[in-house]
């Protein structure tokens, strides 16, 4: 029988083989029906062969097949960390349409008739299923594995990237052999040129990223899900290297879907948001989850007029009608994060505005700190970050002197007085007095959302958007300003840098629960040292009492670090 896991005790299954597959860019396209409490449509990945693999080819192509080859027997016979059985498999092998000559224009699919996926996180950590699918077919076919839970997945197929008009400037460099192997070799080679391209191309890449996401399907691959995994194959295909590289994935959420909620917000409006669930977001869009699995998405989602999509993006989004009572938001990231972080939150919000605070906003958005000579060592000298390349804020002049990025609060219409009171003073604070400590804002641009009230936290960052619980809302400005620092202290500590290992992420709560007290003392500008210096303390001495009742209350195994 499949070993039944309990999500809040047991690691969360790591199935993805991000060793010989790594994902590199998402591309989702897709509707919220309300109705039937699904979200529907389809994601197109996109790849580069993982470094494992490329290892092994480094001494050559026969030895990098003998290599594969074994390392697949080898796997086969081994049983994996989940049993996967009662596989249902859903397939249908179709030949390839006619290649369609790169300098020809397809008819790209409108958006509000297109479909694509999306990306979230894992909490554990167990063994990927890296093997070749040898015992469930009795051939040597390359088998693709990825994170999915609670979805219904209706069909996967290749996407012909080498269809659409322009998409020859990245077959110049292209060197293939074999009349047989032309056209699949040509695809893979514009996928891998794509995702490659320098950080200074962002946009370019981008826009080819969303032409190629609506090129045809040129033929559709075999596939099955299991109970934490969507594996796919295609006959023939024996190497990663040869696997196609842009896949196409449609599908739909289950109402009971654990990564997404559906409830009502305090206004009694129906609404749906991601809430950390204890799996992530595998039961939103198949993805991969292990910690070295960085990428980019973009994402077009459609809902009734009424409803707004918030989303972890770089932009502020403005929606596009697309045919009565139907409305499109599109969002993009171009810094590579785990797929854990992307989130949505789609409901009747409203954004929170007072017109005297837009007017002090503005200037404060575009305010330059002045810090004492102290703080100002390595802050503004230019450096090379070490992170994987993208279009870094760090190294942005103009980003390094915004000390209040531009922000949004929204929530439900039944607490817009309660927020305007709070919130919309204290975050220009927060914002400030972190970046008076640690400098460059990591992302560009913030939206603060009061979810519903059956949000089990107070609060969860997420690039470019941050979740609060309404519980802040009564305790005051202390109450409401320190979860604010926390949160905010979250995009240097768990988003821009986090953990290598997903059970490790304690560290990154450590963190933003030292700067959190450091951020809201500067934030309090009218205390004085004295007042500050008490403040702390008593946080302290309360968070050691707490810490000491829960050791004195919990089994000796959940005292212990692993």
């Amino acid at each position: 029988m499949e070993t039944q896991l309990d999500p809040m005790k047991d690691d969360l299954p790591l199935m993805a083989n991000t060793s010989y597959m790594l994902v590199k860019h998402y591309v989702l396209d897709l509707d919220v029906d309300f109705k039937s409490k699904v979200i529907e449509g389809s994601i197109v990945l996109f790849f580069e062969t993982g470094s494992q693999y490329k290892k092994t080819c480094s001494a050559g192509k026969e030895s990098c097949q003998s290599q594969f080859d074994e390392a697949s027997k080898m796997r086969a016979s081994e049983p994996c960390h989940i049993p996967m059985i009662n596989v249902t498999t859903c397939s249908s092998k179709t030949d390839y349409n006619d290649f369609a000559d790169s300098g020809t224009e397809e008819e790209a699919t409108s958006y509000e008739n297109s479909n694509h996926g999306n990306n979230e996180q894992a909490s554990g950590i167990s063994s990927s299923k890296d093997c070749c699918d040898i015992e469930n077919h009795g051939n040597k076919d390359f088998l693709l594995v990825l994170d999915c839970c609670d979805l219904s997945v209706l069909k996967v197929e290749e996407v012909d990237v080498a269809a659409v008009s322009g998409i020859e400037k990245f077959t110049r460099s292209v060197k293939l052999t074999g009349v047989s192997k032309t056209l699949e070799n040509l695809r893979n080679q514009i996928v891998q040129e794509l995702v490659t391209l320098p950080a200074d191309r962002w946009k370019e890449q981008l826009y080819y990223f969303t032409h190629c996401s609506q090129a045809p399907g040129c033929g559709e691959l075999l596939f099955s899900t299991g109970t934490w995994s969507l594996e796919i194959r295609k006959s023939g295909i024996q190497t990663p290297a040869d696997f196609p590289h842009a896949i196409r994935i449609w599908y739909k959420t289950k109402p009971e879907g654990r990564s997404v909620t559906w409830t009502t917000d305090q206004s009694g409006r129906p609404c749906v948001y991601t809430m950390g669930s204890p799996i992530n977001n595998r039961a939103l869009f198949p993805c991969q989850e292990p910690p070295i699995a960085l990428s980019t998405w973009q994402a077009s989602v459609r809902a009734a007029a009424g409803f707004v999509v918030l989303m972890s993006g770089e932009n502020s989004a403005e929606p596009v009608q697309l045919r009565e009572g139907i409305l499109s938001w599109y969002y993009y990231v171009s810094m590579p994060m785990p797929a854990s972080t992307f989130t949505i939150a789609v409901g009747c919000w409203q954004e929170v505005k007072q017109q005297s605070f837009k007017q002090t906003a503005a200037i404060e958005t575009n305010i330059v700190c002045s810090l004492p000579s102290s703080q100002t060592d390595f802050r503004w000298h230019e450096g090379i970050c070490g992170h994987v390349e993208y279009p870094c804020r760090f190294q942005n002049p103009a980003a390094r002197l915004q000390a209040v990025i531009p922000h949004r609060v929204f929530a439900p219409w039944c607490l817009m007085e309660s927020c305007e009171e709070c919130l919309l003073q204290l975050i220009p604070q927060c914002l400030s007095a972190a970046y008076a400590t640690l400098g460059t804002h990591p992302f560009s641009r913030l939206d603060v959302l009061i979810v519903p009230s059956n949000f089990s936290s107070l609060g969860m960052a997420s690039p470019h958007i941050i979740f609060l619980s309404q519980s802040v809302l009564p305790g005051g400005s202390h109450l409401c300003g320190t979860r604010l620092c926390h949160e905010i202290a979250h995009a240097w500590f768990g988003l821009a840098i986090g953990a290598r290992d997903w059970t490790e992420e304690w560290l990154s709560e450590g963190f933003a629960t030292f700067l959190e007290d450091i951020f809201w003392a500067r934030a309090q500008q009218q205390l004085s040292h004295d007042e500050i210096k008490g403040q702390q303390e008593l946080k302290a001495l309360l968070r050691w009492r707490r810490l000491r009742d829960e050791v004195q209350n919990s089994e000796e195994e959940l005292q212990v670090l692993r």
